[in-house]
């Protein structure tokens, strides 16, 4: 069973959903026989590699919120984190464009750990202050989780993997993926959000079983 997630590299939801779908996937039967690919999707495309105000002034000017709501949302997003396991430090979060790290993921992939690339940068944004939009940043971060120093060194000097991003980004609108995480079950079935770990099992379980019965 093919299982393709979309989501973003600085979004908090799909932190908390890839960890909700880990959950669900380690008390699933058929686990052995499930494949996870990542999918690229940017909610910032135009994000310079560097943002210099905080995540609350951001959710402030984005949003129409005010600064007092915004650090209670993100109280909430760090509670709910701590339940799975998860850091969220928003004070030390530096904001910035995504698709390096993107194509990051996407080499890594190619390697066989595109998960642990994944996790590498997401746990140094969302935790460590890791600078998501600095190729100084998550290129070391990427060889630290398994991808070797010279191919980091080229890819981020290079404009390789730009397509397979940019294909990724095209399905989800072909899709009508308009925000993330999200994900797609042998390309039949979506589910959308960080869902629960046990929505996530009952979404697996009901795809496997109309595999089984077709």
């Amino acid at each position: 069973m093919k299982l393709e997630m979309w989501s973003d590299l600085i979004c908090p939801f799909c932190y908390l959903g890839k960890h909700r779908l880990a959950n669900a996937l380690a008390r699933f039967e058929h686990a052995d026989e499930v494949t996870l690919e990542l999918r690229a999707f940017e909610l910032s495309p135009d994000a310079p590699r560097r943002r210099p105000e905080s995540v609350a002034e951001r959710l402030e000017s984005v949003y129409g919120i005010s600064q007092e709501e915004a650090t209670k949302r993100n109280d909430a997003l760090a509670q709910a984190g701590a339940a799975e396991g998860l850091t969220y430090r928003f004070d030390l979060m530096q904001q910035g464009n995504s698709f390096d790290a993107h194509r990051l993921v996407q080499l890594a992939q190619e390697r066989g750990i595109g998960q642990d690339v994944s996790e590498r940068l997401m746990r140094g944004y969302f935790g460590e202050g890791l600078a998501i939009g600095d190729p100084a940043e998550i290129g070391p971060a990427a060889v630290e989780a398994g991808l070797p120093q010279q191919e980091v060194d080229d890819l981020l000097a290079s404009d390789r993997l730009t397509n397979e991003v940019r294909q990724d980004e095209r399905r989800a609108h072909a899709l009508g993926i308009q925000g993330v995480p999200f994900l797609v079950i042998d390309g039949r079935y979506g589910v959308s959000g960080a869902q629960a770990a046990d929505t996530f099992l009952q979404a697996l379980e009901h795809a496997w079983a109309e595999r089984a019965a077709a």
